[in-house]
């Protein structure tokens, strides 16, 4: 907050058509477009289980989590 980067970084797991599963990640600063990489998953557990792996690191790095619910 000290240097004025306000930052977001969203991930969702999403079913895909073939019958597995995508995690869906997106960052960028506050207030404008950002940018989004999908990552494509056998089934839901392993996107599931890269969503926890990759959410401890961005905690690390000074992310908090929210949610939209």
């Amino acid at each position: 907050p000290s240097l004025n980067m306000r930052r977001f970084y969203r991930m969702s797991v999403q079913p895909d058509l073939f019958g597995g599963a995508c995690l869906v990640r997106e960052w960028g600063r506050i207030g404008y477009r950002g940018q989004m990489l999908v990552e494509q998953h056998d089934d839901e557990g392993r996107a599931v289980n890269a969503l926890m792996k990759l959410s401890a690191t961005k905690k690390r790095r000074g992310y908090e989590a929210r949610s939209n619910g």
